[in-house]
């Protein structure tokens, strides 16, 4: 049989939600995939925990060894959906050193060893794909490992995790508290039973971690990456957000300048007019500028079985294409591994901040002071609510741009007044427009 006409064998490790989602394509449009590689696509064998479970898949293809998969001579390629890190390490780096090429939508085990992974992967002439690990069907890692080559990436913003961006919004638009937006979420099944990888950043971390990897031409490391989650939010920062012409997101910042990359996933206020401040429920958007392309936005589905499973898909035809062709690691990895990564005390914002203090005269005044002590200059400063009973009053204050310590140290003396009850928010301000 001709080599390029022989079929090309898939094996898979895990069948879960996504896994059983791209098992079904491959199964559904075994004969589509076949006219257009020129060659037939075959699920082989199939990695499940329970053999004895009802599948979509035939249980001649089910096998509860991962060997038969990563070991196994008549497997061409590998697709890795069990997510987290162990044992998927120890089967990637198996599956690439067996001369496999492996599919991958594992975003923890790319932020945390994609650049090992790749490295093993070139020196045993395989592919390592991953779009599948960010932004769900979005394309996202092509075009930052090829399409965007040509330009030098200064600055990314992007809402990455669909459960916390449906829970944001109905805050915005229902006024539901996080509690009651969450419970919605697990309802609906955006939200998985224990939510705190997705409320506390941690997986925006990942993904951002990937994206700014990728884009600035180093090693970006998930601990490095600042991470602040929604958990404290309340209802009426929303309601003064719109006041003041922004809503609030969970947002994947980074940024490069000459003292180096910050890396940074928190609640901001986003201007509100501004096209990322409108994607709403669980969609995704990454928003980056290149010194030639000016600013791009890529937005769509980031999450779910159809959007994960177009990309493992999309990715399973480039690769076979490579393979027909005979060439692998057309688009190298090359990191420089002397990428600063700068504290979040140096990153510049500005900042709104809501603080309870008590409703009598020269309170405004010794904030005023120690703000000024700090370095923090107000842009803008309103008080919102008085508390006769307790003799309190809100008072919401915006700055101009500050450095996070400086901030930190005007919020810690803030709160250190005997004229303050409490700070009850301090959120970062991103005011974004295409101008910029």
């Amino acid at each position: 049989m001709d080599r390029n006409r022989a079929p090309v064998r898939v094996g898979m490790l895990g069948l879960g939600t996504v896994g059983a989602g791209v098992a079904d394509v491959l199964q559904g449009k075994d004969s589509s995939l076949g006219r257009r590689l020129g060659r037939p696509i075959v699920l082989g064998k199939v990695l499940v925990r329970d053999l004895n479970k009802t599948r979509s898949v035939p249980s001649g293809l089910l096998t509860a060894s991962a060997s038969d998969v990563i070991d196994s001579p008549d497997i061409d390629l590998v697709v890795e959906v069990l997510g987290g890190i162990d044992p998927a390490f120890d089967y990637v780096r198996r599956s690439l050193v067996n001369g496999k090429h492996v599919i991958t939508a594992n975003k923890e085990l790319m932020a945390n060893h994609g650049l090992e992974l790749l490295t093993v992967a070139q020196e045993h002439g395989c592919d390592l794909f991953f779009e599948a690990s960010v932004g769900g069907g979005i394309p996202l890692i092509g075009p930052f490992r090829q399409d965007l080559a040509a330009n030098e990436i200064t600055e990314i913003h992007a809402i990455i995790n669909g459960t916390t961006n449906y829970i944001l919004t109905r805050m915005t638009e229902d006024g539901a508290s996080f509690h009651q937006a969450l419970e919605e979420a697990t309802e609906k099944g955006y939200a998985e039973p224990d939510p705190t990888n997705d409320v506390d950043g941690h997986d925006s971390a990942y993904k951002l971690a990937i994206l700014a990897s990728l884009a600035f031409g180093g090693p970006v490391p998930p601990e490095a990456v600042y991470k602040e989650g929604i958990r404290h939010l309340s209802t009426v920062d929303f309601d003064y957000a719109r006041e003041l012409g922004y809503t609030i997101k969970l947002l994947a910042t980074s940024k490069r300048d000459a003292g180096g990359v910050e890396v940074r996933v928190h609640p901001a206020l986003v201007t509100r007019d501004y096209l990322l401040s409108q994607v709403s429920g669980v969609e995704n958007a990454v928003r980056i500028k290149g010194d030639l392309l000016g600013h791009a936005l890529f937005a769509g589905r980031g999450a779910g079985p159809g959007p994960t499973s177009s990309a493992i898909v999309a990715d399973l035809i480039d690769l076979v294409h490579n393979i027909n062709s005979g060439t692998h690691a057309r688009i190298p990895a090359r990191f420089d591994e002397g990428l600063v990564i700068k504290p979040m005390s140096e990153v510049i914002s500005r900042y709104y901040f809501r603080v309870w203090v008590a409703d009598r005269a020269g309170v405004l005044a010794r904030i005023g002071q120690v703000c000024a002590t700090t370095g923090i200059s107000i842009a803008a400063l309103v008080q919102k609510e008085a508390d006769p009973s307790s003799g309190t009053a809100e008072i919401v204050i915006l700055t101009h741009a500050a450095r996070e310590a400086d901030m930190q140290a005007a919020v810690a003396g803030i709160a250190g007044l005997e004229v303050v009850d409490r700070v009850a928010t301090l959120l970062r301000v991103e005011d974004l427009t295409d101008e910029d």
